[in-house]
């Protein structure tokens, strides 16, 4: 009597640690998974920052640079795409985040052309709704950096959980996938040339 009551009081000790242990490999998925979710929804609000920006930007050049018409348009273009783009955390996958990204960088591009412009008039560069315009789109293309930094490393704290050894095993019979990086740009390793 006494040994079957030991046997089944080791076997209830095992059956709880295993089960503890099952708990916390899977909670702490579930916590990483929802770490890099929220992140991501920090990366969306600040593009959507820089989104918002972009109509009084081009209304204050509108006034002095009229005749630009063509790079105004690019960028209201460049920011539709990029507004069109809605990527959440549920599907995010290489293939959306490539697209993603590709629509963001339109938009800075159009963007880095609008500056080019504005270096061509003098009073709008002097004038006080655009300098402080611009300097919320440059703050907010700093808090996208930082963002997309931190995304990262929430996203490499889960991807290196979920593929570890004992959890890569679980994290497929609980449908914890890996999830992607953002990855700079095509080309942007080289520096850009600057003439004067």
């Amino acid at each position: 009597m006494k040994k079957s009551l030991i046997i089944i009081i080791v076997l209830a000790l095992v059956a709880l640690l295993v089960y503890g242990w099952f708990k916390t490999t899977y909670n702490t998925m579930v916590q990483n998974s929802e770490q890099v979710d929220s992140q991501w929804a920090q990366v969306e609000n600040v593009y959507q920052r820089r989104a918002d920006l972009i109509p009084n930007l081009v209304n204050t050049v509108k006034g002095y640079a009229a005749h630009e018409k063509d790079v105004l348009t690019d960028v209201i273009e460049a920011r539709s795409k990029a507004s069109s783009i809605n990527l959440n955390a549920e599907n995010l996958t290489e293939a959306n985040m490539k697209a993603f990204q590709q629509a963001q960088d339109g938009l800075s591009s159009a963007l880095s052309r609008l500056m080019v412009v504005v270096e061509r008039y003098p009073e709008l560069k002097a004038n006080q709704n655009f300098l402080e315009l611009q300097a919320q789109l440059e703050g907010t293309e700093n808090r996208i950096t930082v963002e997309r930094q931190k995304f990262n490393e929430t996203t490499r704290v889960y991807n290196t959980y979920i593929k570890s050894f004992p959890q890569n095993i679980f994290s497929g019979m609980f449908g914890f996938t890996t999830k992607p990086y953002f990855e700079a740009a095509a080309g942007s390793e080289t520096a850009p040339k600057v003439e004067f």
